[in-house]
């Protein structure tokens, strides 16, 4: 049983850390914080990560894993709007899991290239996956959008979803709306939204069922 300890508070320590750069915002945390989270010393938190830089790798790469899953599309037949609903949903409860990594997204970014690298590599695969959802939407009759406007589309998409989180913190100068997970079904909403002058009037009637319970 010895033997496991030291994952044990491995994984300990991002969960923690995970809880309180959610909560509190990762440049307002520090290592020491997170020990006396967890009443570890110091040392034993740099036994397991070398600083909280190595931390953040180490959660980023979790949040990587996750996205890329929260993004696959259907491999053996086309996406259809339920997929793409679905779709939405999952990639909206990953970044409000990992929500530190976009409410200080610029900040981090430039203080790590590393992230920066992978953050470009889920950006373009996000807008590869929506791209090639939407063209099968187009094939199968759903939408009637030409390359250009699937393009665009695809960077609307990925412009609303990465800063929703920053728009929702700022949204109480313009709304009573609250900022909690709850409301990120609202975010997929709007999301969704875009595709709805695209779409044939039989789906775009399909989409207004769907998100009635975020606009009741």
């Amino acid at each position: 049983m010895a033997a496991a300890a030291p994952t044990k508070t491995r994984d300990r320590i991002l969960t923690i850390s995970l809880e309180m750069f959610n909560a509190q915002g990762e440049p307002n945390v520090t290592t020491n914080h997170i020990a006396d989270e967890l009443e570890i010393s110091p040392g034993n938190l740099y036994y397991h990560f070398r600083n909280k830089d190595d931390i953040v790798e180490h959660l980023f790469t979790a949040f990587e894993l996750r996205m890329d899953k929260a993004l696959t599309a259907p491999e053996t037949r086309p996406a259809n709007l339920e997929d793409l609903w679905l779709q939405m949903h999952l990639i909206f409860e990953c970044i409000w899991d990992y929500r530190f990594v976009y409410r200080d997204l610029v900040d981090l970014l430039s203080r790590n290239r590393k992230l920066k690298m992978h953050f470009s590599r889920i950006l373009k695969r996000g807008h590869e996956s929506i791209v090639g959802v939407c063209k099968g939407l187009v094939e199968t009759g759903v939408m009637a959008a030409s390359p250009n406007e699937i393009e665009a589309v695809g960077q609307h998409i990925l412009l609303a979803a990465t800063f929703w989180l920053n728009f929702q913190h700022i949204r109480p100068a313009i709304s009573t709306a609250k900022t909690d997970q709850a409301d990120l079904g609202r975010g997929a909403y709007l999301v969704m939204m875009l595709l709805a002058p695209y779409l044939r009037p039989a789906e775009r009637a399909h989409l207004n069922k769907l998100a009635e319970q975020y606009v009741s």
